[in-house]
């Protein structure tokens, strides 16, 4: 399956999961972000310290947003059950464990909270979780949220042991890896698998077109990181 690209998922081709059918109709961009320079640099601990600091301060832009469609994930939700692992997760980011990061992060890179020049990638990224928000589309909402989670496991997961000594790559690097965070992947997989099938043609082309307009936002995203 991976490489070929499908009008509609279908059952019949060798994996029928509906979230790998997304993720593969994302190639070549999809490897291209998991494996990406920038991201293999953040894996070995040898980001520059201007790359870094104008990485973070831009992702640092995208925790409202992301929060927000998060809590419309939870709205959108059609059952209790699927309610309760995207409410935790809000928690999650409102504890002191990842916003404690990107405060001691910025500081001991000189940068800041809201840096005065939002990049155009951020601004378009923020426009998409807007919009897939304010959809109130449940398959709309999860497909960006799986995106932005899943190709950060995928890079993550790369890094080889032990890892970077410095807290400013290890710790990012264990923030989107680990059992806990892979579960919440798997939920999100999990969630487009259980909701994609049943959707209908035209609704399947529309998250479809998110997932692929979230990767390619993504591989954006870390080519503005890794620029001079």
């Amino acid at each position: 399956m991976s490489g070929i690209s499908y009008a509609v998922w279908s059952a019949s081709v060798a994996d029928p999961a509906f979230s790998e059918w997304l993720r593969s109709a994302c190639e070549p961009e999809w490897t291209a972000v998991v494996e990406h320079r920038f991201a293999e640099e953040i894996n070995r601990g040898e980001v520059s310290d201007d790359k870094m600091r104008r990485y973070l301060e831009q992702d640092f832009q995208f925790v409202d947003s992301f929060t927000a469609l998060l809590g419309a994930a939870v709205a959108s939700a059609d059952s209790f059950e699927a309610r309760v692992p995207f409410s935790r997760f809000v928690g999650q980011i409102a504890t002191d464990t990842e916003r404690s990061y990107f405060h001691r992060a910025l500081a001991e890179l000189g940068g800041e909270l809201s840096p005065t020049v939002l990049e155009p990638v951020t601004l378009d990224f923020r426009a998409l979780m807007d919009e897939a928000r304010t959809s109130q589309n449940y398959a709309l909402i999860v497909a960006v949220l799986c995106v932005a989670e899943w190709v950060y496991l995928g890079w993550a997961s790369r890094a080889k042991q032990p890892l970077p000594e410095n807290f400013l790559y290890r710790e990012w690097i264990e923030l989107h890896d680990g059992e806990d965070f892979r579960a919440w992947v798997g939920f999100l997989r999990g969630e487009l698998d259980r909701v994609g099938p049943g959707l209908g043609v035209e609704e399947q082309g529309r998250v479809l077109d998110f997932f692929q307009r979230a990767t390619r936002l993504e591989l954006r995203f870390f080519d503005m990181a890794d620029a001079q």
